[in-house]
């Protein structure tokens, strides 16, 4: 999953983007009201993460900006003021969710995962569950039956953005968008190569190719 970062502080930026890509997550940083603005508008971002104090422009100009603009990407905002008024005018601009400074990264880890599931009807479930499988995001594995598989880090990025999005046809190209930061050159071959690592521990049936179009997940039967 692609995700925006904006954050002005750089000791703390260097941290979330290293935690994050720990994580599994494709992550763009900006620390400019005016760039967030324009990229975010622009760029198919999963989800993104906005301090509330920038320059350039301010965190809640910014976010009325992409919801003007019909921006539908989750926002998760971080703040150094917990003041309920400032919530309430936050949520108000569109905000999904709230966290207040100091937090522990586990809580930001949680709180994303939430809002993706959330984001593709999947609010519901306390983990990603689709097509029979249980993806562990914590420690990386899946759960097939009672067997749990190791994946790769880029295999888990793969079929965690698959198993959000059950049954749809998706093309090299938007996986490349979604899985790839922009800064990292995208091979739609290093795709197809996931792809079938993939159905080798998963079952041939559990992806499958439409030539010319892209890839569909099956899950195993």
């Amino acid at each position: 999953m692609r995700l925006l970062l904006v954050e002005d502080s750089v000791g703390l930026a260097d941290e979330l983007v290293a935690g994050l890509q720990r994580q599994g997550y494709a992550v763009d940083w900006l620390a400019d009201g005016r760039d967030a603005a324009r990229q975010g508008s622009c760029e198919p971002y999963d989800l993104m993460i906005l301090d509330l104090g920038l320059p350039g422009k301010p965190g809640l100009e910014v976010l009325r900006d992409w919801r003007a603009q019909g921006v539908a990407t989750p926002v998760l905002v971080l703040t150094a003021r917990a003041s309920w008024a400032e919530r309430i005018e936050g949520l108000k601009a569109g905000a999904d969710d709230y966290l207040c400074k100091p937090f522990h990264p586990e809580e930001l880890q949680l709180r994303i995962q939430a809002l993706l599931r959330r984001a593709h009807g999947l609010a519901n479930q306390p983990q990603l569950e689709a097509g029979g499988l249980l993806l562990d995001e914590a420690r990386q594995v899946v759960r097939c039956g009672a067997e749990d598989i190791e994946l790769t880090a880029a295999e888990f990025r793969l079929l965690r953005y698959l198993m959000l999005h059950p049954g749809q046809l998706l093309s090299k190209g938007q996986l490349a968008e979604h899985l790839y930061d922009g800064e990292t050159e995208r091979d739609s071959n290093v795709i197809e190569v996931h792809i079938n690592r993939l159905r080798g521990k998963l079952g041939r049936m559990a992806i499958e190719t439409r030539r010319g179009q892209g890839y569909r997940f099956a899950g195993v039967r």
